[in-house]
């Protein structure tokens, strides 16, 4: 694609970055059969190949409308698109440049302001979160069945988390949300890993990994929380890099796909940050979803103590949600499914598996109706197949499926903790 940048960005980091994404896309349209919003619209402005005119226009110095807005925040970023794209148009890194322009040249109303500056301070905020989740179970009554549904009638007390007790240590994310909402999922992942002999421990002063901010266009806010991370984790890196008799934290383990893809993305956001720059590259690439530790685990022949002798676990048919972030973010496909039939249980097929359950972060909030529609689409795909449970990989998606289905939605984490416990009795 031929691009004529105009001069307010073409010499900056992002509009090269900008330019080299633009002239990589053909405009072949692969793209529309996978993209949600053009499945549900038909508009080819509510489509990938539409949104990226739209981009090139405003990156050109052409007049930024609200419609151009509303196209751009239609998006799911769920990058659908990127897996089906035979030029590797990084389309997902594009429309981050391109809303932070629109959302500069395009003021927002008041009550759409209001939301989002909440939404940035509320969700960040694990404990802030905490309180008020602990407040909506209090008026649960009076709260509407959609959200009742999806909100935990409590909190139950997980496991206990397994002494730090092996050689091999791991960091993990706590992440904001998930410790309120499912406190089970890490423990899980602790203790599935204590049994393949590595230890999962925690740094506590790091928390959300910014993407909510960075997706809500307040991008150097969400890049402040990315900076605090690496603060955390790095006196342990640093350990693992300097020292010859401490043990080597060998990996950051994400449990949430959706923080994964972006911790993932630090060193990519911050290559241009003089002062973290180089941590963000080295905390990229220690960075792994917990489905890839494990994959790594019995790929070298660390099993868990599952018994084989009975492949198929009665009334355990699962219906596996693969989240868009692992997908397509991470490009992590398949690696959930062989572990969970490794494990015995039974995997239904399920159709339309690409497409987003329309969580994708904030979107169930600020656009419901189309977030509603895909949420519709997808439980019914998941139930097709009559499953038990409903496992996923990524907190968000959890508590969404769960608000539009009465099968019970975990993740399959804690699934696989139960089952390989089972194998010691």
């Amino acid at each position: 694609m031929q691009t004529s940048l105009a001069d307010f960005i073409k010499n900056s980091p992002e509009g090269q970055e900008a330019e080299s994404i633009l002239r990589s896309c053909v405009h072949c349209g692969f793209c529309l059969a996978t993209c949600p919003t053009y499945q549900l619209l038909g508009d080819e402005l509510d489509s990938p190949r539409g949104r990226i005119y739209l981009m090139k226009q405003v990156m050109e110095g052409h007049p930024v409308t609200q419609k151009t807005q509303l196209h751009l925040d239609r998006c799911l970023t769920c990058r659908a698109c990127e897996t089906a794209c035979p030029s590797g148009v990084r389309y997902g890194r594009l429309v981050d440049i391109g809303r932070a322009i629109v959302e500069k040249e395009v003021p927002r109303g008041v009550v759409d302001r209001v939301k989002r500056y909440a939404l940035r301070r509320l969700l960040p905020n694990a404990s802030l979160f905490s309180s008020l989740l602990k407040l909506g179970q209090l008026f649960r009554p009076l709260l509407p069945n959609s959200l009742t549904r999806s909100l935990p009638e409590s909190t139950p007390n997980p496991n206990p988390w397994p002494p730090v007790r092996h050689t091999r240590t791991m960091l993990v994310l706590d992440g904001c949300v998930q410790p309120s909402l499912s406190p089970g999922i890490n423990v899980a992942a602790a203790r599935v890993l204590d049994r393949l002999g590595i230890s999962l421990i925690k740094a506590m002063d790091a928390g959300c990994c910014g993407a909510v901010s960075y997706h809500l266009n307040a991008q150097q806010e969400g890049l402040d929380y990315m900076r605090r991370n690496i603060d955390a984790w790095w006196p342990y890196l640093e350990i693992a890099r300097d020292s010859a008799t401490e043990s080597a934290v060998e990996a950051i383990v994400m449990t949430a796909s959706g923080c994964g893809v972006t911790v993932k993305e630090y060193g990519h956001l911050l290559k241009d940050d003089p002062l973290y720059a180089q941590k963000a590259t080295r905390v990229s690439a220690l960075t792994r979803d917990i489905s890839e530790v494990i994959s790594a685990e019995f790929s070298q022949g660390n099993k868990l103590p599952t018994n084989h002798s009975s492949p198929i676990i009665p009334n355990q048919r699962l219906s596996f949600h693969s989240p868009c972030t692992l997908q397509h973010g991470m490009q992590i496909r398949g690696s959930v499914e062989k572990i969970l039939l490794d494990a015995g249980f039974d995997l239904a097929l399920v159709p339309d598996s690409h497409l987003c359950c329309g969580s994708a972060g904030t979107y169930s909030l600020l656009q419901p109706d189309l977030s509603h529609q895909l949420l519709t689409n997808k439980v019914k795909s998941l139930e097709s197949g009559q499953p038990n449970q409903i496992v996923t990989a990524n907190i968000g998606c959890l508590t969404h499926i769960q608000g539009g289905t009465q099968i019970s939605v975990r993740h399959w984490i804690e699934v696989l903790d139960e089952r390989t416990e089972m194998s010691y009795t």
